[in-house]
């Protein structure tokens, strides 16, 4: 996967005879079988098709943030009325 702050996943349906490799164990995985869409920032031009369980145990060791996850780290943003009370 490409590296990014947080990756959004969601379940893939797909009808089409394609093959996809799946970017956490590498295996090629046919796209009938169930797997999920993963996309780096939300970005669905860079997703990638995977195994659901090779996601899940991405998930769990902390390597795949959810947008959320991701948000909860970052330093608060100041209020409106502290930004105005450091004005005057």
């Amino acid at each position: 996967m490409p590296p990014a702050e947080w990756y959004s996943v969601r379940r893939a349906v797909n009808a089409k005879p394609s093959t996809y490799r799946c970017p956490f164990c590498g295996e090629r995985f046919p796209a009938l079988i169930e797997h999920v869409l993963v996309a780096p920032l939300g970005d669905t031009t860079l997703r990638r098709h995977a195994h659901t369980q090779c996601t899940l145990r991405a998930r769990a060791d902390g390597s795949l943030p959810s947008r959320e996850e991701w948000r909860s780290t970052q330093p608060k943003t100041p209020s409106w009325l502290s930004r105005l009370l450091r004005r005057g």
